[in-house]
């Protein structure tokens, strides 16, 4: 039994989480820590209606206070794991659906915000995307930036990884601004995504050298 919904089963109406540079793509994993009330009240809700909710990024220099300007367009994920601790958190992980453009967002009838989601220009999320990615050149970008930020990375892992789940990762897990996480997620393709993933991190570690050849501490 498959529990991944299909094109027909995605909701039409959406819970949203708004999280300033949280990047959540289709079958990435993104862990969660729940524990402001109506966010609370948002995983009670999702649990009982599918257990999918979206998440986006609030527009640049918005922050996550009260009720910011959104993206239009986040990423829905379905409740794959879920817990709670003794202080009243829920602890999640969600496992990436499908992309969503915000259609509209009506008047509120619970504590968390719910938008109406279009789901048909992401349609093609559903399906595993194998496209042909110029690998070896993104590990190559990756290489100097990784050992800039001290990211530790399993050269096997590089190497061998399904390239979806690969490039999906790299883009969730590395340390870019807002604005770059939403043009990795709004990159249509897992090719594209992996052109924009090499073209940051190639800007990221030539600004990060000075004129005379040397590293920026």
């Amino acid at each position: 039994m498959s529990f991944e919904p299909r094109f027909e089963d995605l909701p039409a109406l959406l819970p949203i989480f708004p999280l300033t540079g949280v990047l959540l793509l289709p079958r990435g994993r993104l862990p969660l820590n729940i524990f402001e009330p109506r966010y609370l009240a948002m995983t009670q809700h999702a649990l009982g209606h599918g257990r999918v909710l979206g998440m986006i990024q609030p527009q640049e220099g918005q922050g996550d206070a009260g009720d910011p300007p959104v993206y239009r367009t986040g990423c829905a994920g379905r409740i794959v794991e879920f817990g709670e601790t003794p202080d009243g958190r829920f602890l999640l992980t969600l496992k990436g659906v499908a992309r969503f453009d915000i259609v509209s967002e009506p008047p509120r009838r619970e504590p968390f915000r719910q938008i109406v989601p279009d789901w048909r220009r992401w349609r093609d999320d559903l399906e595993e995307d194998e496209e042909d990615v110029d690998r070896e050149r993104m590990i190559a970008a990756l290489t100097p930036f990784f050992e800039r930020h001290g990211i530790g990375a399993d050269s096997d892992v590089l190497a061998k990884a399904p390239i979806e789940h690969l490039v999906n990762s790299l883009a969730m897990a590395c340390p870019f601004s807002p604005r770059e996480k939403q043009a990795l997620l709004e990159a249509q393709r897992t090719s594209e995504r992996a052109k924009v993933l090499t073209a940051l991190v190639q800007m990221s570690v030539a600004s990060s050298v000075t004129p005379s050849g040397a590293a920026r501490n």
